[in-house]
């Protein structure tokens, strides 16, 4: 890179560039003393890398360093959030922080440190998906269950208040959509995860072949079909037979030997749950999400003014969780949140017009 003299926007942004790159590091080490093993061995290692990329702003800016500025409010943000909790939530901030590097579009950043941002980009990618896979099914119940109760109490409410009827009977209705709804999940939520347990459970292989294996005719025996209906191609399959039926011994690839076999619990069922913890989860999400749009109704509210602050809570929550999926995701948390409240609030809308539409005609 030619030697030039860098004008005063120059040193702001590079100063501005050093301020991030160190705060990244700082984030990237504060995440790395809650890790063990391989994590912790790649986040040091992305906070090394961070650290060439500050030793390049401080050549270019040479004796114009002076007082470093603050870090991106982004990435003080993602530091505070690091040093506290260092959770899938914060490696989401990251890879965000990650995918919108200017370095790209910039002449005083190298190529390498460009391209350097951009496998950063992946590689917090891979480590927040390890998170996103541990927060899946409890993460979907969570955001299902509440918008679920928000959205269709919300509705029940606005439907009911639009046809004329008395706010007490609002209130009433909207308790016993709290209350109906609530239970509705719970239920469904059992009888699902119930019923695909069951369904893993029939699935996963038995033991059998470990005691029946002795007993069998060598020359007739359907142990073979036992390892091809697994999946095994019929080269494994065959080996896998010769072993059990204690004929092993011939030149074979040494990967088709028998592998000791375990009877533990599949991941499917860790990651599903019981039954009734991902019911009383369900149970709890819907009525944490219903009970909002009844509150100005709990506490002696009537009429529009009611039915506009129930719109305005209830927009806040979806703003809040549609904000949530969009930072676990990487996207735009302000995209998603404006995608929540439309939705929810579009659905509002809908069963209103028709309380309006009912009420006048059985008025």
């Amino acid at each position: 890179m030619p030697e030039r003299t860098p004008t005063p926007q120059d040193v702001k942004r590079w100063r501005q560039y050093l301020a991030d790159e160190r705060a990244e590091a700082t984030v990237y080490r504060d995440l790395a003393r809650r890790r063990t093993g391989e994590e912790r061995e790649i986040l040091l290692a992305l906070a090394q890398a961070e650290g060439r990329h500050e030793k390049h702003w401080l050549g270019l800016l040479g004796e114009h360093s002076g007082t470093l500025r603050r870090p991106s409010r982004r990435n003080r943000l993602v530091g505070l959030l690091a040093r506290r909790f260092g959770s899938v939530f914060v490696l989401a901030l990251a890879q965000r922080a990650e995918s919108r590097s200017p370095y790209a579009s910039d002449a005083d950043a190298t190529a390498n440190m460009a391209a350097d941002e951009q496998i950063h980009e992946e590689v917090v990618r891979g480590l927040a998906t390890r998170g996103r896979n541990r927060l899946s099914g409890s993460f979907r119940a969570a955001v299902f269950g509440a918008n679920d109760g928000l959205v269709s109490n919300l509705s029940l409410v606005m439907g009911m208040a639009a046809s004329g009827v008395g706010s007490h009977v609002v209130l009433f209705s909207g308790l016993a959509g709290l209350l109906a709804g609530a239970l509705s999940m719970g239920a469904g939520e059992f009888i699902s995860v119930q019923s695909q347990r069951e369904l893993l459970s029939a699935s996963r292989p038995t033991q059998i072949t470990l005691s029946a294996a002795a007993s069998l005719d060598l020359e007739h025996n359907e142990l073979l079909l036992v390892y091809l209906a697994r999946g095994m191609s019929r080269e494994a399959a065959e080996h896998r037979v010769a072993e059990r039926m204690g004929l092993a011994g011939c030149d074979c690839d040494p990967s088709l030997s028998l592998q000791p076999e375990s009877v533990a619990e599949t991941d499917e069922h860790e990651t599903l749950g019981t039954a009734w913890s991902a019911a009383i989860s369900s149970f709890c999400f819907f009525a944490s999400g219903a009970i909002v749009p009844i509150l100005p109704f709990l506490f002696g509210m009537t009429g529009i003014p009611a039915l506009a602050l129930a719109c305005v809570l209830v927009g806040l929550v979806l703003m809040g969780t549609g904000g949530v999926v969009g930072l676990l995701s990487g996207t735009s948390p302000l995209s998603r949140g404006l995608r929540q409240l439309a939705i929810g609030l579009g659905a509002a809308a809908a069963t209103y017009l028709l309380g309006l539409l009912f009420g006048s005609v059985l008025g």
